[in-house]
């Protein structure tokens, strides 16, 4: 061989020896951890956000502290009040006025003074109420003012008040110990009673007429899952008294049959003259209702992560992201709510906000047939769960602590219970593929901002979203999951539902979801942001066909209205309502449009309670799908946590604030409701999915700019037929397979929703 041709060939496989070292080498080398960078943005709030803030533990404690040693009166612990007591209820922030808040953060005003609202319970008086105080200022107060009859008109009668934790364990005393005993071989034999094999389960509202406080209780066997286990029995309990040895049973329900008492039913029992349905005894998992996994683990599921870390920023109650600011907090009563949502740097919407979550069943058992749950009754915000990281928020979501004061003297902790993320939706926002004339492809990604809470009330889980978008939208979205409520199956029980199970009936029910959303479109520096409501539509018009007049085309025009009135833009549930409907600002955009932000709503709410029901008033923001009305500092809410335990006599009644003011040119405020029907079926056991059962509204840009303004976001891909679109500078997605190829920093699992919990 020559000897030029040996070297050449000496010199190849060296090379070739050295590439396979250096594959082998790297081959087993793990990536490097992503390496994090701070978001773009920074956060120049300067704490103005810190006005819509939650109370602190300490700013609770110095309330609960001030109230104990400046009313005179001996308050007793909530956790273990007796309805005779006096006691503290709840105590959170209270939201200072409208018109001081924007003058502060719009840089003229002072800042409001911090305060917080504390609801008591004065079950030691000679008339017994309910009242409600503004404390302050905080953190130090010195001052508190009774807002009772400036806020509902008159002092709260003492029967409308939301029932304690305390005083769901007191009934359960009561039936254990003086119901139960009186039916003994009823009570051992068919419902195999131990003292502690039944679960019950609250019927709301308590009765038929303001006053009552009478209230049915459904039996299900202690099982996980009790919800789906019942056995047919449901006592009714009159603990209308103050005096715990006055409570007495009204009536007893068994398999399709009433009794006066359970000494009634043992009797019948006793004698053979009821028909007894027997209920298998179910294991401690539950078995059909049980939620652990009937398969074993396989391969993980796909994991969302941030190469470069969070591209949004949390600051005590204030974050950023991309154009989007906004200010968050939790009522311990109405849940989620946000301030001073601005986009762009101008303020959007002053407050989105939950209001109430409704129910109504039916059934062919009282307890069902009698069921209207109004949660915000039982505190959506004070059951704001813990958080499951990577199953109720991706697993690298920021997770924040709700602190919150209720039924106790003592704050609790509800750990990891909000989370916030941003979102690859796995869709684009926008793109185009153009095949014609020029070739491009232009596209951008859809990647959101999501803050996120999940309120366990009773048997159901609400996933409460706040979204916001890169081209300017915001979306409200609740999903429902957790499990359905049930009845005993019997007689013409499948008149109301779905049997789910041997005995068990899933109950036809409705959920309507309200939300208020103080919309300040085109808002300047200053208070008064003054907004008109437009309805765009469209409208078929016969026309002659220019170039034939012979011919006649039907073709499509814009029609436009003013509403003017809060009349004219409140929309009952079932009605049709204009498809374009939006907060309409006096400025104008580039080419001449009034600026404004569409409601779209997404709903496919049952029928609403009949308007001549006695109780009908306490609920009657769900006649309306949308309604409009002039934001008044005295309307603030739209229902009460009263109105459960007295719709009759309804403390806050929504239809109140519809009276033909006019809406244009003014402050105005949205109350929105979404809902759907369930009628549950075999695939709701064990519990119920969130797909499908998602239901809530947009609010989108119209003619709000001049173009799209997620055209600036820096996601955007582009690329021409003409250029290297594997190259970085030309296309990012590009440098994703070297960008992305580093570990991401999870943190270890973590989980305290069994430490402390949030029930008493």
């Amino acid at each position: 061989m020559h000897v030029r041709t040996l070297l050449v060939v000496l010199v190849l496989a060296l090379a070739t020896i050295f590439a396979l070292v250096c594959v082998l080498l790297t081959r087993g080398r793990a990536p490097g951890t992503c390496q994090h960078q701070p978001p773009e943005q920074e956060d120049a709030d300067d704490g103005q956000s810190l006005v819509f803030a939650d109370l602190t533990p300490e700013e609770m404690a110095q309330v609960v502290r001030y109230l104990r040693g400046s009313l005179g009166v001996r308050l007793v612990d909530a956790s273990r009040a007796e309805p005779s007591d006096s006691c503290i209820a709840s105590v959170e922030l209270q939201v200072p006025a409208k018109a001081e808040v924007l003058r502060f953060l719009d840089g003229a005003g002072a800042r409001p003074p911090r305060e917080a609202l504390a609801v008591l319970y004065f079950g030691n008086q000679p008339e017994p109420n309910v009242t409600e105080y503004v404390v302050g200022p905080l953190p130090t107060p010195v001052y508190h003012r009774d807002v009772t009859v400036q806020k509902y008109g008159g002092k709260v009668p003492y029967h409308r008040r939301p029932m304690l934790a305390v005083e769901y364990k007191q009934i359960a005393a009561f039936l254990k110990s003086r119901v139960f005993t009186t039916a003994p071989s009823f009570m051992r034999q068919v419902m195999e009673y131990d003292g502690a094999s039944l679960a019950a389960l609250t019927a709301a509202p308590r009765g038929f007429q303001s006053g009552d406080r009478i209230t049915w209780f459904v039996l299900f066997q202690n099982v996980s899952g009790f919800f789906v286990h019942p056995v047919g029995l449901e006592v009714l309990v009159d603990h209308s008294s103050l005096d715990i040895s006055q409570w007495a049973v009204s009536r007893v329900f068994y398999n399709g049959q009433y009794y006066r008492d359970m000494v009634q039913l043992e009797s019948a029992y006793v004698q053979g003259r009821i028909s007894v349905e027997k209920v298998g005894k179910a294991p401690r998992d539950g078995d059909f209702s049980s939620m652990k996994p009937r398969a074993p683990a396989a391969a993980l599921f796909p994991l969302q992560f941030e190469p470069q870390g969070p591209r949004y920023s949390v600051r005590n109650n204030h974050v950023l992201f991309q154009a989007w600011s906004f200010a968050f907090g939790m009522s311990v009563h109405r849940g989620l709510r946000l301030f001073d949502v601005r986009h762009k740097g101008e303020r959007v919407a002053y407050e989105i906000s939950v209001q109430e979550a409704l129910s109504v069943y039916g059934s062919n058992c009282p307890g069902g047939m009698s069921t209207r749950y109004m949660d915000g009754s039982f505190g959506i915000g004070r059951y704001a769960s813990p958080l499951v990281r990577g199953v109720d928020c991706p697993y690298v979501a920021t997770y924040l602590d709700v602190h919150y004061l209720a039924h106790s003297q003592v704050s609790r902790v509800s750990k990891s219970a909000l989370c916030i993320f941003e979102q690859n939706l796995g869709s684009p926002l926008r793109r185009h593929y153009s095949n014609l004339q020029s070739l491009y492809y232009g596209g951008l990604v859809n990647s959101a901002l999501v803050v996120r809470s999940i309120a366990t009330v009773g048997n159901y889980d609400y996933v409460w979203d706040f979204i916001f978008y890169q081209n300017g939208a915001i979306e409200g979205k609740v999903q429902a999951t957790g499990y359905v409520t049930s009845s005993f199956l019997h007689g013409d029980g499948l008149r109301y539902g779905n049997r789910v199970w041997e005995h068990t009936l899933g109950t036809i029910h409705t959920h309507s979801i309200n939300y208020k959303v103080d919309l300040d479109v085109g808002g300047r520096s200053g208070f008064w942001v003054k907004n008109s409501l437009v309805a765009h539509d469209m409208a078929f018009e016969m026309a002659r066909a220019p170039w034939s007049p012979e011919q006649q085309i039907e073709r499509p025009r814009l029609a436009k209205k003013v509403l003017d009135t809060e009349d004219q833009a409140a929309f009952r549930l079932q009605s049709k309502m204009p498809r374009y409907i939006y907060f309409a600002a006096n400025s104008k955009n580039k080419w001449g449009h009034q600026r404004g932000y569409r409601i779209q709503i997404t709903s496919s709410a049952g029928d609403h309670v009949p308007e001549g029901s006695s109780m009908e008033r306490a609920i009657s923001w769900a006649r309306y799908q949308l309604a409009v009305t002039r934001r008044k500092e005295e309307e603030p809410t739209s229902t009460s946590i009263y109105n459960q335990n007295d719709p009759w006599t309804p403390t806050v009644a929504f239809a109140d604030f519809i009276n033909n003011e006019t809406i244009t040119n003014e402050d105005l405020v949205a109350w929105i409701t979404a809902g759907f029907l369930h009628i549950p079926h075999s695939e709701d056991i064990p519990n119920t999915v969130t797909v499908g059962n998602s239901v809530g509204f947009l609010l989108r840009p119209y003619n709000y700019y001049d173009l799209d303004p997620s055209i600036y976001s820096h996601d955007g891909v582009f690329f021409t037929s003409e250029q290297d679109f594997t190259a970085c500078d030309v296309n990012p997605i590009a440098c994703l397979p070297k960008t992305a190829s580093c570990l991401p920093n999870l943190p270890p699992f973590t989980y305290d929703g069994f430490q402390n919990m949030s029930r008493l």
